[in-house]
């Protein structure tokens, strides 16, 4: 029943501050990835929550769902890799995601999410490493890509951390349990932005004129738009915080 890699979280305190924060943020539409063996639904609905919709990869788990899950709950179980379901299949109305998110694809699904039109929240489970650099600011050690354009999109706040004692089977890493709310989007080429800022990190040995010259830019726009932001020419890609690559964005 672990084909998927999946570490079935067990401890009943940290899925209790899992579920506090998430009925906390809760909006119209709440969306489970990755249930497993439904830990974390069948705390939500203890605690009074119906008509959510489960997204689970593995048919043995959604099996085992429909036959635990109870019926009056009205819970929607679907049988899909969140990755490649389709979110018009949701209402489209305000929407609250939660999920111990499976470590291999957490980065991919928190961008899916976040880039959804109708996400509003979100609390989930990333291992450390993650976290660190979704939270890191401009200068720190992990800053980077995933820092710039989850923090663009979400105020990200820590919720608790999560030990490896407590799921079954333990994973090899700790934990951290994240809460996620939708600021209002930066006025720019989102497509654009995303271009700029992993051409930026390409190189990051280099000071951000030459990694982005490296990766097409004309170096001559890159230097005036620095000289517009008041940064020197010096100026490396992990020194520059999330706002100054949409302005950055804006001159180029």
């Amino acid at each position: 029943m672990q084909k998927y890699g999946q570490h079935f979280l067990t401890d009943k305190n940290i899925i209790n501050q899992i579920i506090d924060a998430a009925l906390l943020l809760r909006r119209e539409q709440v969306v489970e990835i990755g249930p497993g063996k439904g830990a974390l639904s069948q705390a939500l609905i203890a605690r009074g929550l119906t008509g959510f919709t489960a997204v689970e990869i593995d048919p043995e788990m959604v099996s085992f769902l429909t036959a635990s899950l109870p019926h009056e709950a009205g819970i929607k179980i679907v049988q899909s890799d969140f990755l490649q379901f389709d979110l018009s299949q949701l209402l489209a109305v305000p929407t609250s995601f939660v999920s111990n998110l499976p470590y291999i694809d957490a980065a991919a699904i928190l961008d899916k999410v976040l880039a959804w039109p109708h996400f509003q929240t979100a609390v989930f489970m990333f291992q450390k490493e993650h976290t660190q650099k979704i939270r890191a600011n401009a200068g720190d050690e992990f800053y980077g890509p995933l820092s710039i354009l989850s923090q663009l999109r979400a105020r990200v706040s820590l919720i608790c951390k999560v030990g490896r004692t407590c799921f079954t089977p333990p994973p090899k890493v700790e934990s951290v349990v994240l809460a996620f709310e939708k600021i209002p989007a930066p006025t720019v080429e989102w497509e654009r932005l995303c271009q700029v800022v992993h051409a930026a990190f390409l190189h990051r040995r280099k000071t951000l004129l030459n990694a982005l010259g490296l990766a097409g830019y004309d170096k001559e726009k890159v230097s005036l738009a620095l000289q517009q932001l008041h940064l020197p020419l010096t100026v490396r890609p992990e020194e520059i915080p999330p706002d100054g690559y949409v302005r950055l964005v804006q001159l180029l």
